[in-house]
């Protein structure tokens, strides 16, 4: 088991996400994932910075702890060369710390750049294979072309190549995605306690690392938690068909204006209890994922890091899988 802790990019501006790394990797986390968007789930977020020049500065300021994004689309927003080349030029930055993490996308971050968004699901999975295979073919080294039916690559190369590229992490919402995951990434990632995600991954001979987010929120007490949960991430209980289509943050505060904050309560965990805690990641162990990433959304970012640290560390690296 290993414990990542996600950097709030929607929350904090990129020297913050930089010093909230640097405090991750002393309080005993594994890694830091990171979101790629464009824009914030809602306005009062207020941030959304280039991840990949955070990471960068990550890079340089951490000795040990990984990074990942969790996720990027390398399809609309992002032709997959400049992927291709972003992510080898962080696994140089890092030593080979770095994951890349990828997914089909949201319309949220992909339709600023004027091209469209695809309606369906299997458009975007399209889409994403096509995107697999030419950061696989450029990672190869040397000039190389591709001729797809969505996307090409004209006589390109990417010179800066480390000497294992980086492992790909796919992201699932569903069993088509999770055999993706196994076909063409090194890992599966997942939101959702979902069983079929990680039984529909191993059935297509998925074998990698299996990364989940686990949704919280810490404060001296649960209410307080509940409450800045609520104000800043509403949006997580609109469900993932939701939170793929919709264009733009104030779309978000509409789709969740009568979410309330026992929901929140009843999904998150909030306040200072550990057991609270333990609770909620259970049925992404029992489902079969690995990396469990801390996602808090709580109003004090250290005071979560110093509560993981002393007494949520340990504990949540025990949990194991229960019975049925």
């Amino acid at each position: 088991m290993q414990i990542g802790y996600k950097l709030a990019a929607e929350a904090f501006g990129p020297g913050e996400l930089v010093r909230q790394a640097v405090r991750a990797e002393a309080a005993g986390f594994d890694f830091v994932e990171m979101s790629d968007h464009y824009h914030p789930w809602l306005d009062i977020q207020g941030h959304s910075p280039f991840a990949w020049s955070v990471l960068g500065a990550i890079a340089a300021e951490t000795e040990r702890i990984g990074l990942a994004t969790g996720v990027t689309c390398p399809t609309v927003r992002y032709h997959p060369a400049i992927i291709a080349q972003a992510a080898a030029t962080v696994a140089l930055l890092s030593d080979g710390r770095f994951t890349l993490g990828v997914g089909a996308g949201e319309r949220l971050n992909e339709h600023v750049v004027g091209e469209g968004f695809p309606v369906d699901v299997t458009g975007r999975h399209a889409l994403l294979r096509e995107a697999l295979e030419i950061i696989r073919l450029l990672w190869r080294g040397g000039y190389q072309s591709y001729d797809g039916r969505h996307l090409k690559l004209s006589d390109a190369r990417v010179f800066d190549l480390p000497d294992e590229p980086p492992a790909i992490a796919v992201a699932a919402g569903g069993t088509r995605a999770a055999g993706i995951a196994a076909e063409l990434g090194d890992g599966l990632f997942a939101t959702e306690p979902k069983p079929e995600l990680v039984s529909g991954y191993r059935e297509a001979g998925g074998d990698g690392p299996r990364y989940a987010e686990v949704p919280m929120a810490w404060a001296p007490d649960a209410q307080t938690a509940a409450r800045a949960a609520h104000e800043t991430s509403r949006w997580a209980m609109t469900g993932w068909k939701v939170m793929s289509e919709l264009p733009n943050p104030v779309n978000f505060a509409a789709a969740s204006a009568t979410v309330r904050e026992q929901d929140i309560l009843d999904k998150f965990a909030c306040g200072p209890d550990p057991q609270r805690y333990l609770e909620v990641a259970q049925p992404f162990v029992d489902a079969g994922f690995d990396r469990l990433v801390m996602q808090n959304a709580g109003p004090d970012p250290d005071g979560f890091l110093e509560f993981f640290r002393a007494e949520l560390d340990e504990p949540l690296r025990k949990l194991t899988a229960q019975p049925g």
